[in-house]
């Protein structure tokens, strides 16, 4: 380390160490974002999408770590030998080295939000609501970040934080008052987290609005409607609304309706009624039976009404094909019983 400067302001010996140092900084962070992160991952992650095979952690992590080392490695030339080398420029490299450390640190914590929800455990194992913790999660991770990054930054370049925070306590009633509505809608966020009326992908019916969700955010939560637009709500006005989860249903229900003309045979009616609901519950896709039945729900002077009560698999498409069938045993049934069906475009001819 010693000797003559012949580079510049540095020795042959201090140039060779830190050279090593910096090519040490720079293998450190690309090791750091290539293989230790994605091994810790894989070591501590509870979701199934992460894979160590093709896992990169943000580049600006691998950068925090090699200013990291770099600032650390000055740091102990100083300390530990009498390095041959421009002092106040080596003195600005470790300052700077520091304040670009600090800097991608906030980086890197904001971009790392977003795998909060590979250490997120849920009981059961429930995908739907691990998704909707880690949305609010990331969420809260974000403005977190944001905040302390901004104390963090001003404190770097020198800002007065004893008067900056003085004046936030003077200000704070007025910027509470203005936010009411925003700390309404995290609180909001919360109560949707505890009691879980929803997660993540649910189909739910909320003020009018139809949709799946897609995000829970601290101040709206998002739906995706049967139109493929996105509709944001804010979730102060989802707590204080009645929502409709469809995906928490158990079964589907199928409640068809069949006209017939007043001047059919009410034996044949009745008939019709006994052997459709025989027939229908026969079909291994109806479940309740005990709560299934067919009908007369209504006599009126043109026509006789018949409702039908049916329950299905919670299935879209079971429910689609099962409605489809039960309105052609229906037809069929009316045909052989030689019922007729109500046509008020024929009525209204005559």
């Amino acid at each position: 380390m010693g000797g003559e400067a012949e580079f510049g302001s540095f020795s042959e010996g201090t140039a060779t160490v830190l050279a090593i140092f910096v090519l040490l900084s720079v293998g450190s962070g690309i090791i750091s974002r290539s293989v230790i992160f994605p091994w810790m991952m894989n070591l501590f992650s509870k979701s199934e999408r992460i894979d160590g095979k093709d896992l990169f952690a943000p580049k600006s992590l691998a950068w925090m770590v090699g200013l990291l080392a770099l600032w650390q490695s000055i740091d102990w030339l100083f300390a530990n030998t009498e390095p041959v080398w421009d002092v106040d420029l080596m003195t600005n490299v470790m300052d700077y080295s520091r304040a670009g450390f600090v800097i991608l640190m906030l980086f890197a914590a904001y971009r790392l939000v977003d795998y909060l929800d590979a250490f997120i455990v849920v009981e059961g194992d429930d995908m739907a609501a691990r998704r909707s913790l880690a949305s609010v999660a990331e969420s809260i991770g974000r403005l977190a970040v944001v905040v302390i990054g901004f104390f963090v930054v001003a404190g770097l370049f020198g800002v007065n934080l004893n008067g900056l925070i003085a004046g936030l306590g003077i200000t704070g009633l007025a910027l509470a008052l203005a936010a009411r509505d925003s700390v309404a809608n995290v609180f909001g966020a919360i109560s949707i987290i505890v009691d879980q009326p929803f997660n993540v992908g649910d189909w739910i019916i909320v003020e009018d609005i139809e949709g799946e969700v897609i995000n829970i955010g601290l101040r709206t939560t998002m739906l995706r409607t049967g139109n493929d637009t996105i509709v944001t709500i804010p979730n102060s006005n989802i707590t204080n609304s009645a929502v409709e989860n469809y995906s928490k249903r158990r079964f589907r229900r199928i409640r068809p309706t069949f006209e017939f003309e007043e001047a059919n045979d009410m034996e044949a009616l009745k008939t019709f009624c006994d052997t459709l609901c025989a027939q229908i519950l026969e079909d291994s896709r109806a479940t309740k039976q005990e709560d299934s039945w067919v009908k007369v729900t209504q006599v009126l002077p043109s026509k006789v009404t018949v409702s039908c009560n049916f329950y299905c698999p919670n299935s879209g498409r079971i429910q689609r094909e099962f409605t489809e069938d039960i309105i052609l045993m229906a037809r069929s049934r009316g045909e052989g019983c030689g019922l007729s069906f109500h046509e008020p475009r024929r009525r209204a001819q005559m």
